[in-house]
């Protein structure tokens, strides 16, 4: 027997925990084929699929609860880290803030299975002041449903993993070389469309310096907040500015002038929500349309501002 098999049958709880755990973590280490792999050595005697849950369970409150603390005291600051060392576009989690604060804390029982959303459910609990037993309650149910769907994928279709673990047994050490190159493939792939993102939101920004001379010297720019909903809920807008979440754009734009300066800002890293924005104004003719360089962290830090505590309406997420 190929020491591949070997390693699933004789460590395949530690190799389940330890898979998750840094998938759950932020790497690129895709935990839910092990899973289904696990779900069809139980159903051969080789694993015990009830140990395997159990690590799932484990590992996954391991990290959702560090990523929850870290959340609850360092709030937008941990999600920008979390978009910054993640392999997807810069914009994922800008893009799922608001589903959480439609939803709260049950989004935890599917985030696990929507990509993107994983990453930000469990510190945005933290931020948006979730009591810690009912986000325990709903991580470890979600954590649950996530890893038993693993595993009984594997189980119901024991046959043909078996048959790919015939084929993977056959091959030996090249076996180890598909995989690793599989995975190299995978990292390189997100990789390059990260870049392919970034390269498309290139727009010429503009500083904070240059927007305070034009603001003293009477230019009247028009501010845009293209953040979220709930970022603006989390951290005061800039005096002035325009909320474009809650404006319809179509007709944001046909009451402005096209000459006027438009400054967009957002709180995501390297600025692509309001690159996105500004693109959109650029394409309707506002050829002034810029984004801010740094966003509002470097509208505060100029200005000295502090984070602004949390809004009033985020009342009903703490209890």
């Amino acid at each position: 027997m190929s020491e591949l098999i070997l390693l699933i049958q004789n460590y395949g709880v530690l190799l389940v925990f330890g898979t998750v755990l840094l998938e759950q973590f932020g790497l690129p280490i895709p935990a839910f084929p092990v899973l289904v792999v696990a779900g069809a050595m139980a159903m051969d005697g080789g694993a015990s699929w009830q140990l395997c849950l159990l690590a799932v369970l484990l590992a996954c409150l391991i990290c959702d609860y560090f990523w929850f603390r870290a959340g609850r005291y360092y709030g937008k600051r941990v999600l920008r880290l979390l978009c910054r060392i993640s392999l997807s576009p810069d914009s994922c989690v800008n893009q799922t803030e608001d589903r959480f604060r439609r939803y709260g804390p049950k989004s935890l029982l599917v985030s696990k299975f929507i990509p993107g959303f994983n990453a930000i459910a469990a510190p945005m609990s933290g931020a948006l002041g979730t009591r810690t037993r009912h986000f325990l309650g709903f991580a470890s149910t979600g954590a649950l449903l996530w890893g038993g769907s693993g595993l009984a994928v594997g189980m119901l279709f024991h046959d043909s993993v078996d048959r790919v673990l015939d084929g993977l047994e056959t091959m030996g050490s090249t076996a180890l070389m598909v995989v690793g190159t599989l995975l190299a493939l995978f990292v390189a792939y997100k990789y390059v469309e990260r870049r392919r993102h970034r390269a498309s939101m290139a727009l010429p920004r503009i500083g904070v310096a240059e927007l305070k001379t034009l603001i003293d010297g009477g230019h009247d720019p028009l501010i845009v907040d293209a953040r979220s909903v709930t970022a603006q809920a989390l951290e005061h807008a800039i005096p002035g500015a325009l909320l474009y979440a809650e404006c319809e754009p179509g007709q944001l734009m046909a009451g402005l002038d096209r000459d006027r300066h438009i400054v967009v800002y957002c709180s995501c890293p390297n600025d692509v929500t309001a690159a996105q924005v500004a693109k959109a104004f650029l394409a309707n003719g506002f050829h002034r349309a810029r984004p801010l360089q740094g966003g509002l962290d470097a509208w505060n830090a100029h200005h000295a501002t502090p984070a602004a505590e949390l809004a009033p309406e985020l009342a009903p997420f703490r209890t």
